[in-house]
């Protein structure tokens, strides 16, 4: 199995039908990447950023344990967690 970086490295040059190939690949892998996946959220940026999130929303709760601890590590990435907390309960963010 591919590590989640070296997926992560290949969308930087990704066309729609490649991105969604590599998201799918990822969500494939399951819960245990999520901590992986919550590491990398709170460094990467654009697409990469976008395609773990939908990763981690797409896995569900299996991610929020992951996330919530994130949050009360990272005060800056407190706001990207909740966010993804509510999405992965079926809140409707306000």
């Amino acid at each position: 199995m591919e590590k989640v970086s070296e997926i992560l490295t290949k969308l930087e040059n990704a066309d729609n039908t490649t991105k969604n190939e590599l998201e799918n690949t990822l969500v494939n892998c399951g819960s245990s990447i999520v901590p992986q996946l919550v590491d990398q959220l709170q460094v990467v940026r654009g697409i990469k950023r976008g395609v773990v999130a939908m990763t981690l929303i797409r896995i569900g709760d299996a991610s929020i344990k992951y996330l919530e601890k994130a949050a009360h590590d990272n005060k800056d990435f407190e706001w990207v967690a909740e966010y993804l907390i509510r999405e992965i309960k079926g809140s409707v963010a306000a």
